[in-house]
């Protein structure tokens, strides 16, 4: 039954340096698996070219998001490059508690925010599955940020930056997923997953 210890639902937490190859990472893996549901983030800041509300973020002005916040019902949230982010519980709990995967795509404070919640909450801990993505070195991913040619050079300074602070996090998550190639990428996405499904804890036991 939905809730129950033996319907062991992954939330599946990836979080990566800007310009690693997360969000595309996310949308392979969502497209090639029906059974993970990306859970839709909030965020003050405007959207980019092609974004659209309620499917790449949920926009929101920052007094909309700080009333949000304020009322609980945030899973985490956090500032990252001057903007706010947040996780909205509705976009988890619901789904994993009907035997849904639920894939975070968030920075290491949220990562962070969510690990805390999950020391005091048996349910999150049970379901959490934190995967941290990552070039080989900084320079690759100064590399990838210079090539998608979306940001001024202050802001890859920026990004840059912020990166080197967040890939020292990496041993706070349960696998290291070194990016090569977006197939390569995916497969061993895939692999982390299946992994987990299959641990004892989550598994439906042989009928004997």
């Amino acid at each position: 039954m939905p809730g129950s210890p033996s319907n062991r639902a992954l939330l599946i937490v990836i979080s990566a340096p800007s310009g690693a190859g997360k969000t595309t990472l996310c949308q392979q893996l969502t497209a090639a698996d029906p059974r993970i549901a990306r859970a839709i983030t909030c965020t003050t800041r405007a959207p980019r070219p092609g974004e659209r509300d309620g499917v790449d973020y949920y926009f929101l002005d920052p007094e909309s998001f700080l009333r949000r916040a304020q009322a609980g019902e945030f899973l985490e949230h956090a500032t990252v490059h001057g903007n706010r982010y947040g996780t909205l519980n509705r976009e988890v709990w619901s789904r994993l508690r009907n035997g849904q995967d639920v894939l975070l795509n968030v920075d290491v404070q949220g990562a962070a925010a969510i690990r805390t919640r999950a020391q005091e909450d048996a349910e999150l801990r049970a379901a959490m599955v934190q995967v941290f993505l990552s070039t080989a070195s900084l320079a690759e991913l100064e590399a990838r940020l210079r090539k998608r040619n979306q940001d001024a050079e202050d802001v890859i300074r920026r990004r840059l930056g912020a990166a080197r602070e967040e890939i020292a996090h990496w041993r706070h998550f349960d696998y290291l997923l070194v990016s090569t190639s977006i197939p390569e990428d995916l497969r061993r996405m895939q692999v982390i997953v299946e992994t987990e499904r299959m641990r004892t804890s989550r598994a439906t036991p042989p009928q004997v």
